[in-house]
């Protein structure tokens, strides 16, 4: 059978076995081992498997990713997360809707030493949903901004999307970290600006919180001040080239454990059960990457993606255009699949089209990391919806896929005016050498 045909029956029988709900590392080593060994042979392709998954578990560069998340466990046990949302809601509680603001400020911060969207929607979602309640907020602004904001965690860095996928890219990671800060800072911008919209088109969804002086809103912006010398110590060094990626996760993690020691809220307990979900999510990133690494090759030697970036780059349209198809084949994906299967699956075809296209491969990475935000709250596998159901059960599904649409048209916003203008993502890693 032509190599291309059985790369097509590969990518079927994988959203088949996706359906199934088989774990998708699993069915990306199935797939790509089954496919490898029908166009080489059978002794071929399990060496080959054999091989990339070693390859990739003993692979340097990959170490960063536990490090990083980590760091997040850490930062989670200490009740940083707790102060950071204190401190937003001192200084914008006052406001009409103040609270869903101070929610999104809250999960910027945290964001910008987590790298996971889960856990930073998880960790305020937990603090911000009770005081929401307490002032009446409306059911769909509160979950909804919650589960937006929480996207915010793969965008600043550290993000384990942009590592992943400057591994397998060969990219600088420390490039693609700081490429996030900006846009990062401006979709938190567009997502108070959209609460603020919100309630003042309905001001009964967000009504105005506890007034507070000027001498206490300066007081609580101590409660940032962890974040920030984390943030700093770890994107700065790797700025600056101090610090290796791995080495920058090393640091960050140990920071954490160091305020957590000091804020005597990491006891003995909480240090094994916040190693234990780190190394739980570690693995399954890990697996995922080494899986996807023999699908890739069995979808290099079916030639599919270097036909499909001749056949791309050979369309006679603008480039800008083949990029809007390629942003609306990961929207579309993305309402299906986790955000980190989605990027680790399709890097390998859809990356040459974008270096074929002469795209800038960093910028290219943010794009790829604000499209998949969108995946985390589109139905149906919205995983931050999810989580959020899971804080607050009492809530419909419905309502929070309801309240994250709003929030989608801020990201889809931040992602035309990358595609328009660059350089916006481009300014920080242009200053790195």
């Amino acid at each position: 059978m032509d190599p291309v045909n059985v790369g097509i029956i590969g990518i079927i029988l994988l959203v088949l076995l996706f359906l199934l709900r088989m774990p998708v590392a699993f069915a990306m080593a199935f797939v790509g081992f089954l496919g490898f060994s029908y166009l080489g042979s059978f002794k071929a392709g399990y060496k080959l498997l054999a091989r990339d998954i070693f390859e990739q578990f003993s692979n340097f560069p990959l170490s960063a990713i536990p490090m990083f998340i980590l760091m997040g466990a850490f930062a989670f046990a200490s009740g940083i997360g707790k102060r950071l949302y204190d401190a937003a809601y001192t200084v914008l509680g006052s406001l009409r809707g103040g609270l869903t603001m101070a929610t999104v400020v809250a999960c910027g911060f945290f964001a910008a030493i987590c790298g996971s969207t889960s856990a930073t929607a998880a960790t305020i979602g937990k603090i911000a949903l009770p005081e929401m309640k307490r002032y009446k907020y409306d059911d769909t602004l509160a979950t909804g901004t919650l589960a937006s904001a929480g996207t915010l965690g793969i965008l600043i860095p550290p993000s384990t999307i942009f590592l992943v996928y400057g591994i397998m890219t060969e990219q600088s990671i420390g490039k693609l970290f700081v490429a996030g800060i900006i846009p990062g800072i401006i979709l938190t911008f567009l997502f108070v600006i959209t609460v603020g919209i919100i309630c003042w088109v309905n001001p009964v969804a967000g009504p105005a919180g506890a007034q507070t002086t000027f001498k206490e809103k300066v007081k609580a912006m101590t409660g940032i001040g962890e974040a920030l010398i984390l943030f700093g110590l770890v994107i700065g060094g790797l700025f600056f080239g101090w610090f290796t990626p791995t080495q920058a996760g090393g640091i960050g993690a140990a920071g954490a454990l160091v305020i957590g020691l000091l804020r005597r809220q990491l006891s003995w307990k909480v240090f094994i059960e916040s190693t234990k979900d780190g190394l739980r999510t570690s693995c399954m990133v890990l697996c995922v990457i080494a899986c996807a690494t023999v699908f890739g090759h069995f979808m290099a030697v079916s030639t599919i993606p270097f036909i499909l970036a001749d056949w791309l780059g050979g369309l006679p349209i603008h480039p800008m255009w083949v990029m809007a198809v390629i942003v609306f084949i990961y929207l579309i994906g993305g309402c299906f699949m986790d955000s980190m299967a989605l990027v680790v699956l399709t890097v390998p075809v859809i990356y040459p089209v974008v270096v074929r296209l002469g795209f800038d491969p960093i910028w290219f990475g943010v794009i790829i990391v604000l499209v998949a935000e969108m995946g985390v709250i589109t139905p149906p596998v919205g995983v931050n919806v999810y989580v959020i159901k899971g804080i607050a059960p009492e809530i419909p599904l419905e309502t929070i896929f309801k309240g994250i649409f709003p929030f989608l048209l801020a990201i889809f916003v931040i992602t035309g005016i990358l595609i328009a203008f660059p350089k916006i993502a481009l300014i920080l890693p242009g200053l790195i050498r």
